[in-house]
């Protein structure tokens, strides 16, 4: 952490430290003179700052720019090699696991198989992921580690909870356990609230500081964003709207200890199979029968509209409760139903949500293409990282 003072010149030269740094992460390369253009600097205010932080090794010269007749001007970029972050994405069958420079380019991916039911070591496995995404990439070590988790960790106990189907990850002291496994800060989110981070770094809800993202996929959860920020609750588990109870569902006694109820069991992947069978659509798995059903539904055929009509009716009706708490500005829709089901389910869940509350918040579907719980993951883990290396040139 820095010890300036406020208007001391330390101060000041952080302050530009930083502008220019963030100018050059969003534009570079840039020359001198567009850099203290951007930062509304001098031109020997710009240029003291490019040696500064060349020398603190964190800007490159990135070649020349010819101008006009005997003109030419040096450009400059961030140094990626500065600092690199490291995501995961931890489910039942493998851990998933990729690195990225300072800029946010990926340039290595890991994929490990997770435990079978007799478990393993969650510090062991996670380790050997970040290893592998590490050596693809060359690399000798991270900054940051953020782990994607279809859970939420406690921060009062550091215990991984809502995830009974993840062996070897529910023991004592998990954050430090994998802190001091990795040696580097490690951060374990809800894989959830990492998909909606990924919305807000790289999708179209950057004009909208306060939105709920609903997965719906093998399982359901939410994540509410409000005014840019998380709200994760006390123990961590704000958004396992799975459990919450609704009207056509069974009420889960108990749901620490089954999962047989609540939003889940009319909504989820399982239960949409089921629904659309009923209607007379085929299909092993929920994207391929909802895809089905989309394609009907288009085509005019009644019982697709049926089908899709009672699944839009389950999802608005467990919507409707939250935005009775929340008046979100905005909701996304993300997961495998939802983008199965296209266009043609948002439009009849919107439309059902809004015969059900006064609020009428939009309904949109993610825009985030690739794997969005380790984009998010990035996301959080180059924001810590940042931070710390581009305050690191105030001494």
């Amino acid at each position: 952490m820095s010890s300036s003072t406020p208007g001391t010149p330390s101060l000041l030269r952080a302050i530009n430290d930083r502008a220019a740094l963030e100018v050059l992460l969003r534009q570079g390369p840039l020359t001198r003179p567009e850099i203290g253009a951007l930062t509304g600097l001098s031109k020997p205010t710009a240029s003291q700052l490019l040696n500064r932080l060349r020398d603190a090794g964190l800007v490159v010269l990135d070649g020349i720019r010819e101008g006009g007749p005997g003109r030419t001007a040096e450009l400059y970029r961030i140094n990626a090699d500065a600092g690199h972050v490291a995501a995961l994405e931890v489910r039942r069958a493998q851990i998933r696991a990729c690195v990225a420079d300072l800029t946010g380019t990926v340039t290595g991916r890991f994929e490990l198989p997770t435990p079978g039911p007799s478990g393993g070591d969650a510090v062991d496995r996670a380790r050997t992921a970040v290893q592998g995404a590490m050596a693809e990439a060359g690399l000798q070590r991270v900054n940051h580690v953020v782990i994607g988790v279809p859970g939420a960790v406690d921060p009062r106990t550091e215990r991984l909870g809502y995830a009974s189907h993840l062996p070897g990850w529910h023991i004592p002291d998990l954050l430090s356990r994998l802190r001091d496994g990795l040696g580097v800060p490690v951060a374990v989110e809800n894989d959830v609230n990492l998909v909606a981070m990924a919305e807000l770094a790289h999708g179209e809800v950057k004009r909208s500081r306060s939105f709920v993202l609903l997965w719906v996929s093998a399982g359901i959860g939410l994540a509410i964003v409000l005014d840019g920020a998380l709200v994760r609750g006390a123990t961590g588990g704000a958004g396992e709207v799975g459990y919450m109870p609704v009207a056509s569902a069974p009420i889960i006694r108990e749901p620490g200890r089954a999962n047989t109820g609540g939003l889940q069991a009319v909504a989820g992947a399982p239960a949409v199979i089921r629904l659309l069978r009923e209607h007379g659509f085929r299909g092993g798995r929920a994207d391929q029968i909802l895809r089905r059903a989309r394609e009907a539904y288009e085509n005019g055929d009644e019982r697709a509209a049926a089908g899709l009509g009672e699944l839009a009716t389950r999802l608005a009706t467990g919507l409707a409760a939250i935005v009775s708490v929340l008046d979100p500005e905005l909701i996304v829709l993300a997961g495998e139903v939802p983008l199965s089901g296209g266009e043609p389910l948002r439009a009849l869940v919107e439309r059902e949500l809004h015969t059900m509350t006064i609020p009428h918040p939009p309904l949109r579907l993610t825009s985030v293409d690739g794997n969005p719980v380790l984009a998010g993951g990035l996301h959080l883990a180059l924001g810590e990282t940042r931070e710390e290396i581009f305050s690191s040139t105030v001494r």
